[in-house]
């Protein structure tokens, strides 16, 4: 029988005001126990029929079910790793500038962009010129160690063995609820929730332990 997945255990509230700020109840409810939970729903479905066809020794039926596999995979694993990211804003967690907070972060952020409002202006600018559905990354390159921004089509994973430091949703299911077709407003108010300390501890760490639990299934992708 093949893995099957579930929804990871957010730490706030669903109606905290965790997600941009001011983001209400029926948004967050929306975003994790529809869009999240219809994912992993598609992802146990599709790898249980690409386990039938492999016992029935049917090569064609389980490539053709890869592609629904990456794509739902995908999306499990950057909304699971979205929602580890944020923190309510009353958390004290979401100052990069503080130094209790992200101090090894925070200083290669500003050595590599000049400073973090620099950083803010050129992760947004990137995030606004991604045309259609995908996410906005923050990643630090493996062998060099350094910072860079990044984008992803639909539910990719970033390219390249990247280590993920930040990743924020550019679907419109994130934001248009709230703020329409205004991306800039919810890039703007997303920093207010952004948790710099599981940020840190993902760039100090080793690039893939920022999949936990998924980095088997990520692997693959």
């Amino acid at each position: 029988m093949p893995v099957t997945y579930e929804l990871p255990q957010l730490q706030y509230s669903l109606d905290s005001e965790t997600v941009m700020g001011r983001r209400n109840g029926q948004i967050m409810d929306l975003h994790y126990n529809r869009h999240h939970r219809a994912y992993i729903t598609n992802l146990n479905a599709a790898l249980g029929a690409q386990a039938e066809a492999a016992a029935a020794n049917n090569l064609v039926k389980q490539l053709e079910l890869q592609a629904a596999i990456n794509f739902n995979a995908g999306g499990h694993i950057n909304h699971t790793l979205f929602w580890e990211s944020l923190a309510p804003a009353s958390s004290g967690l979401n100052n990069l500038s503080a130094t209790a907070v992200a101090p090894t972060l925070s200083d290669a952020i500003t050595k590599r962009w000049g400073s973090v409002d620099a950083f803010k202006a050129a992760f947004e600018s990137s995030a606004l010129a991604i045309q259609g559905s995908g996410w906005q990354w923050l990643v630090q390159d493996p062998q060099t160690k350094t910072l860079e921004l990044t984008t992803s089509k639909d539910q990719d994973l970033p390219k390249g063995g990247k280590g993920i430091v930040l990743g924020v949703d550019m679907w419109e299911h994130a934001y248009y609820l709230q703020y329409f077709n205004n991306k800039k407003e919810y890039l703007n108010k997303i920093w207010d929730v952004v948790n710099w300390q599981v940020a840190e501890k993902r760039f100090k760490g080793d690039p893939r332990a920022a999949f936990g639990a998924l980095a088997g299934l990520a692997g693959h992708l």
